[in-house]
């Protein structure tokens, strides 16, 4: 199996095969277990960098101590959260799950994964061939965009949808503006997060007791925060300029 996040860097035949929203029993799990923990761990990197090998691994240890320890105390509400999300599946997607049988999806799936196996290539004959599948294929997906409708349809019902937004009505403007806005903040805090990174690592250039290497090191590293800051300027730029009214932009 190959995990949500990174299953769209795959073929799509590989998707089709191994990502897991084809594969029986994933239900609504992800196959990124380990990201979740290297997410977490990545963190140790910055105070271990420049740690001796006892404390390094003593920091790692201690880490991955309370990592089990938490996950531990929050392990029957992760259980309880689960199961109710479980059966509320089940009770709102009895329609959906009812409307394409798993026999017609298979076989569908086999279908394409052989399709994309072979390109035709040659005379006229095949080209009108490969023609005919191919809007054999559009008409499907067309289907396909029906019974999607439908299911929207069917969950407006069910959440008592009875507007839907239009693009330049109140509503619409005013999340369009509170999404514009938290995008501004989180590029602001992104901003200021590597702006201050950077002013630490330049006040240990002047310490008195940094060596030779370790100037060396954080000087590659006020590069790649430069660079880093650099990017995070542009991200700020483009969201400051996309707010009404607009911040006014940095250099």
């Amino acid at each position: 199996m190959v995990g949500a996040f990174h299953g769209h860097a795959h073929n799509r035949r590989c998707q089709l095969d191994w990502h897991p929203m084809y594969i029986d029993g994933t239900g609504h799990m992800e196959g990124e277990g380990c990201e979740h923990v290297f997410s977490a761990s990545n963190k140790l990197a910055r105070s271990t960098r420049h740690a001796s090998v006892f404390h390094r691994h003593q920091t790692i240890e201690e880490h991955f101590a309370f990592w089990d320890t938490d996950k531990y105390a929050a392990l029957s509400n992760f259980l309880r959260n689960h199961y109710r999300e479980a059966l509320t599946s089940i009770h709102t997607l009895t329609a959906e799950l009812s409307v394409y049988p798993r026999l017609e999806w298979e076989l569908a799936r086999e279908a394409d994964n052989q399709a994309l196996t072979t390109i035709p290539v040659g005379d006229l004959n095949q080209i009108s061939a490969a023609l005919s599948q191919a809007r054999i294929r559009v008409d499907s997906a067309y289907a396909k965009l029906q019974n999607a409708e439908a299911l929207t349809a069917h969950v407006e019902m069910q959440l008592q949808v009875e507007e839907r937004w239009a693009i330049g009505d109140d509503t619409y403007n005013k999340y369009k503006q509170e999404t514009s806005l938290c995008r501004y903040c989180v590029a602001l805090d992104e901003l200021e997060c590597l702006v201050v990174m950077h002013l630490f690592e330049l006040s240990k250039l002047s310490l008195s007791g940094t060596g030779y290497k370790l100037r060396q090191q954080i000087g590659k590293a006020l590069q790649r925060r430069s660079e880093a800051i650099q990017n995070a300027l542009s991200c700020y730029n483009v969201q400051a300029a996309a707010l009404d009214p607009p911040r006014p932009s940095l250099s």
